[in-house]
Parts: C-alpha cells; structure tokens; sequence
C-alpha cells in the first residue's frame, strides 16, 4: 500500500510494470480523469477495467446511466490508458489472474475500510500492490446522478386552481 507518489519523469523507468485501475467510470468525470493520469505516471502500461453493467448494479446497487458499451469506449480512448477491460466478476484477484497486474489503483475512500482492508490483503498474498490517490470530493458520479435525478422530477403542481397571480 502506498500514497500518490511524485509523477514519473519523462523517460525514467516507473514503479510498476502493468496497473489497473478498475471503476464504473459512469458519467465520465474530472475525478476518472485524474485517476487514470495518476495511475499512468506510476506504470509502464495501464489497463483500465470497467465494470459491467451487472457488477455495477452489485457493487452500488443500481445500474450505470451510460451502458458498457458507451463507458468502455469513453474510457478506451483516454491518452493515460493503454487497454480497457471489461470487469464481469465481484473478485478482484480472479481479474487479477485475467489481467496479471502488478499494481491496482484506488481512489483513497477505499483506504481503511472493509472493502480497503480486504483488497490489500487479497492482493498482499499475490506481491500485487495497492495504491491509493486522493478522491475528487467535489466531483462524484453520485452527485451527478443525484443532480440529475432532481432535473428529471416532474415540478410540483401547485395547489388549488391556477389564478392570475399564479399564471
């Protein structure tokens, strides 16, 4: 486990050979961006994993607003990512027998919780390290949905009949 650590100078070999950076990446945002750029001055090469549809519907309970298909094309055609893969299983060292990463970035909300806990000591038994970077707390996809959301309620209807003040 370790810290955002200072970018990788031009030229100069990096930390790691192959990362993986895994997300929804739904409602693409500054916040991924910033993931994925951190992530790529860490390693040589960056594979990006992008959760199904399903696994997203799993994990947070709810479906993405953009389709995989839409997100993984999105995420593929960012300069920090050298491949996109498509996550379909909740585990994440059965992706890391897919992928052989040496190192899997998150975002530092994950730092210290269960969910934390367990990634780093999953990964520990396989010499994979986890890095965390700061989370874009202005920025968020569920802030974005819920916005959203609140865009797509119908306005309440006044009460009683409408009078020439209320026109």
């Amino acid at each position: 486990m370790s810290d955002l650590g200072a970018p990788a100078r031009p030229g100069a070999q990096r930390a790691y050979r192959i990362g993986y950076a895994p997300g929804a990446y739904d409602l693409f945002h500054i916040g991924h961006l910033n993931i994925l750029r951190h992530a790529r001055s860490q390693c040589d090469y960056l594979v990006a994993g992008v959760v199904s549809d399903e696994m997203a519907e799993l994990a947070k309970g709810r479906r993405p607003m953009i389709p995989l298909v839409e997100r993984l094309e999105i995420v593929r055609s960012v300069k920090y990512v050298d491949a996109a893969f498509v996550e379909t299983v909740p585990d994440k060292v059965e992706t890391w027998r897919q992928v052989r990463f040496d190192v899997i970035f998150k975002g530092d909300d994950w730092r210290g919780t269960p969910k934390g806990d367990k990634l780093e000591k999953d990964f520990a038994a396989h010499g994979v390290d986890v890095v965390y970077f700061p989370y874009t707390v202005h920025t968020s996809s569920t802030q974005l949905r819920r916005a959203l959301d609140a865009l797509a309620e119908p306005a309440a209807a006044p009460d009683g009949p409408l009078t020439a003040e209320r026109r």
